[in-house]
């Protein structure tokens, strides 16, 4: 990992630069930049150009071809997207999106607005596909591709985390997140992407999973989980796994199943099924709802979507119930119905306790565990005794994709509400629509990545540190895997003392299940309010 300044070191310098930004290169210092994309699993994924290389080294190894080839993807990216050539276009680089960016607010390099971070590649697509750039050259904007504009490109469109804050702003609808996607499809053709990336890709597209896991050893982790809640509350869950015929299948992050604090999340899954009696099973094989396809390019992420479809069928399900997760949402909502549907062997999803018809998903054919939990709730079907929560001053982080990428906002405080009694919302310009960044997304969750990891995740880190200080807040809560992962560490070093769950760990504690034995913990083995005495007795 790389070394990390403290806090107080960290010195934002907004300063005007001395050179214009056409003269200035990238700086590949430690803890600015990841580690690049290994060439196995660049060939698992059939990306071209897999080879060694290293970013602060002068050489990358480039194919001998290498500009040709960026010109003629550009060129398809052009005719394929016409959403491209419209952001290309009517950029007036007016600002409004210059100090919406976390990356920006936390590092000061203007290169880190939006505004100019997408200049990197309009820039050469003035020079090659406009006449005012041919003829004008950097008068009107348009510059020479080389190959410190290519290390340029690396080096920022992998401090884009896509979250697309600054399209909430600009005047011009313009989404920035979409040229970052198309910078990193570029790159991809060069063989340039971060092994954080395709390492987690071709995991998925092997062996079902982000982390390459296998499906005995899934299955044995979840039961370990089973193991777990029987300790906590005496009830034994009993999930199935492969099972046809099943009414839902359940797809989750693979983060759920092995890494703190996701776990205790998948233990409130567990929970919550196994109480209202849901027919559904899980897949060893579909075993990942996460979609890291999104960060490398698009006929990744249509495959790694279609996996999870593909085992829809094969098991002869309904419909999917998706966990809490981020850019899996963000896929099946902005891109599923282009790229692999509508999903017309499923049915419109209902649910079999309350009998609510998900209308929103009559094409995706899936929805979301929390909007599923909050109908539950609204309707009456959950014994849920906040109190048991009151350990916990809760507040909520909108993460970016479902936020953002599919209005994902009222549902998830809906639900906070309910199992607890301590919830404070952070300042307005913070939160929904307007969320900050976790400042990790977009496969930049990386050790070696860490230093700029904490500079983009201030902003959130600011508004965190308000609620902790005006009203105590304690615990932040949020509905994505690499959120609950990544937030961690970004508490531990700007605002010590405030922890991370997800929503259905929340529920987990709250809910009074049938033959349960007396709650004197919660999932993590905490002891309840008013329980401190008796766990101290026990130990």
């Amino acid at each position: 990992m790389a070394k990390v300044p403290k806090p107080s070191e960290l010195l934002l310098d907004y300063a005007l630069p001395k050179a214009e930004w056409m003269d200035t290169k990238p700086d590949f210092r430690p803890g600015t930049w990841c580690y690049p994309g290994k060439a196995k699993n660049l060939d698992v994924l059939q990306l071209p150009h897999a080879r060694e290389w290293n970013p602060p080294d002068e050489d990358w190894k480039l194919p001998s071809n290498w500009k040709e080839i960026i010109f003629e993807g550009l060129r398809d990216c052009l005719d394929k997207y016409r959403s491209l050539r419209i952001f290309m276009d009517v950029c007036v680089r007016c600002g409004a999106c210059a100090d919406k960016c976390h990356f920006y607010i936390g590092s000061g390099d203007p290169k880190n607005m939006p505004v100019l971070r997408a200049e990197l590649l309009r820039s050469i697509y003035r020079k090659e596909f406009t006449t005012a750039g041919k003829v004008l050259g950097k008068i009107a904007g348009a510059r020479e591709l080389t190959e410190d504009v290519v290390k340029e490109w690396f080096y920022y469109f992998f401090q884009c985390t896509e979250c697309r804050r600054c399209s909430v702003f600009c005047p011009y609808g313009i989404d920035t997140a979409e040229i970052t996607i198309i910078g990193r499809e570029l790159l991809n053709l060069l063989g340039l992407n971060i092994d954080w990336v395709v390492g987690p890709a071709a995991n998925c597209f092997m062996n079902g999973n982000h982390l390459g896991i296998q499906p005995h050893a899934f299955k044995d982790m979840i039961e370990f989980f089973v193991d777990e809640i029987e300790a906590v509350n005496g009830v034994r869950v009993e999930p199935t796994f492969n099972r046809k015929g099943a009414e839902i299948l359940f797809i989750t992050p693979s983060g759920d199943v092995f890494a703190d604090p996701g776990t205790y999340t998948l233990m409130g899954y567990l929970m919550l099924f196994h109480e209202i009696g849901l027919d559904y099973t899980w897949s060893t094989y579909a075993s990942e709802g996460g979609n890291f396809g999104l960060f490398t390019n698009h006929d990744t992420m249509k495959k790694l979507n279609a996996k999870m479809y593909a085992e829809a069928k094969r098991l002869g399900v309904k419909y999917i119930i998706g966990g809490e997760c981020g850019h899996m949402w963000r896929v099946v909502n902005q891109y599923m119905d282009t790229m692999n549907g509508p999903a017309d062997f499923l049915e419109v999803p209902v649910s079999p306790i309350t009998g609510t018809v998900f209308e929103n998903a009559r094409s995706t054919k899936m929805i979301h565990i929390v909007e599923f939990t909050a109908d539950l709730i609204k309707n009456g079907k959950l014994k849920l005794d906040p109190s048991r929560n009151d350990h916990h001053n809760v507040t909520y982080h909108d993460s970016c994709n479902p936020a953002r990428g599919m209005g994902f906002f009222d549902e998830p405080r809906y639900v906070i509400q309910n199992v607890c009694n301590n919830f404070h919302d952070m300042p307005p310009n913070t939160i929904r629509e307007q969320t900050f960044c976790c400042g990790s997304g977009s496969g930049l969750n990386t050790d070696e990545f860490m230093e700029m990891r904490m500079r983009g995740g201030l902003p959130r880190a600011n508004a965190v540190r308000h609620v902790h200080d005006k009203y105590g807040v304690n615990m932040l809560s949020t509905i994505c895997a690499i959120d609950r992962a990544v937030l961690t560490p970004l508490m531990d070093y700007w605002v010590p003392g405030v922890g991370v769950t997800g929503v259905h760990e929340l529920v987990g504690n709250a809910l009074v299940m049938e033959g349960e034995t007396e709650r004197t913990t919660d999932l993590r083995g905490e002891p309840l309010a008013g329980m401190e005495d008796i766990e101290n007795e026990d130990v």
